[in-house]
């Protein structure tokens, strides 16, 4: 027979759920650039080494050489020019330059235009974020009826179950709101 749930495991798996949500969250926003330089930008831009597809942070220092500005640094002779070409050809819309080995890669200022296309784009994020934790809530909630149908719990327990499990909700649409509303508050300043 299988190991019957308790509330406490309901709870538990809804929290880290709900967390690991946030953390996507807080990955996807992090993605979305402004007009400042950070970076943390090219992580997700791969660079051919050797065959093999890997992050530029593995085969290159990438610091910054003030806010606006890059600096890709990389450590074998012979790797720029494919780094400059992974960088132009990834989907952010960077042009880089080279200085001999040292590439730099200078953050264009956004126009209005494309900063209210980024407030969509991270209120989206945020809003998939709060679906998924609402279908977290759904799910929790089901498995709590559940045991009370099988006479594992009282109403009673299974009603603050239930109301713990949408404080947990309410708690994180709340810094959901906090996430999206500070990175529309970066992407307009100017």
């Amino acid at each position: 027979m299988a190991q019957q749930q308790t509330i406490a495991d309901i709870k538990k798996l809804a929290t880290e759920k709900m967390g690991k949500s946030l953390e996507s969250l807080k990955n996807e926003l992090h993605k979305i650039r402004t007009g400042r330089a950070h970076p943390g930008l090219l992580d997700q831009v791969h660079v051919d080494y050797y065959g093999s597809q890997v992050p530029i942070s593995q085969v290159a220092n990438v610091t910054l050489l003030d806010a606006r500005t890059i600096s890709v640094q990389p450590w074998e002779k012979g790797m720029g020019p494919k780094i400059e070409k992974a960088i132009r050809e990834s989907d952010l819309g960077l042009n880089p330059s080279a200085q001999g080995d040292l590439l730099r890669v200078p953050m264009p200022a956004l126009t209005e235009e494309r900063r209210k296309e980024l407030t969509k784009v991270v209120r989206h994020a945020g809003e998939e974020c709060k679906i998924a934790a609402r279908a977290i809530r759904r799910d929790a909630n089901e498995h709590l009826k559940k045991l009370l149908k099988d006479k594992v719990v009282t109403e009673d327990d299974e009603r603050r179950a239930q109301d713990e499990v949408q404080r947990l909700t309410d708690g994180t649409v709340a810094q959901v709101d906090k996430l999206v509303h500070a990175k529309e508050a970066e992407v307009m300043a100017v």
